[in-house]
């Protein structure tokens, strides 16, 4: 009855913290889409150039939200360590996200084509599309391998 309680009580702990990781993944998001928006989109810069950009300033901020918020009881790891486990566990993530954009963009920008009734161009509106698809991608994976490789020191 004691094991049941205590597992019990760790997957309210895990539900908890996976609501933390997915809020500060909003807020990533409106980091990486805001940062992806203004390069991409206002300055015309190269799709690829602007996503990277955008997922480093949205990793800097996830890793800040996730050691102080989410994983506060995960500090007994030095900073510079768990700091380059998080880059790493995000970097394996860009390469997930690099090759979503790589497949989906064209398919996205074929089907935005397709749909000329949105207020918005084919091309905006397939660069979003694809932002959307990747990040999804990229959510349980990093969740997971953080949470157990980066944040492994919580209980």
């Amino acid at each position: 009855m004691t094991r049941l309680l205590e597992l019990a009580q760790n997957n309210r702990k895990e539900g908890t913290r996976f609501v933390k990781f997915l809020i500060v993944g909003a807020i990533g998001f409106v980091v990486d889409s805001g940062v992806f928006s203004l390069l991409g989109v206002v300055l015309n810069w190269p799709v690829m150039l602007a996503q990277t950009l955008s997922f480093i300033a949205a990793v800097i901020s996830n890793f800040i939200w996730n050691r102080y918020w989410t994983y506060p009881d995960s500090r007994s790891k030095p900073l510079g360590q768990q700091l380059g486990q998080f880059f790493v566990v995000n970097t394996a993530g860009f390469a997930i996200r690099s090759v979503v954009f790589t497949i989906a963009l064209p398919l996205y920008q074929r089907l935005a084509e397709a749909q000329r009734l949105i207020a918005t161009t084919p091309e905006t509106l397939a660069k979003y599309a694809t932002l959307a698809t990747a990040v999804t991608t990229v959510l349980l994976w990093n969740f997971v391998i953080n949470r157990y490789w980066t944040y492994n020191d919580v209980k």
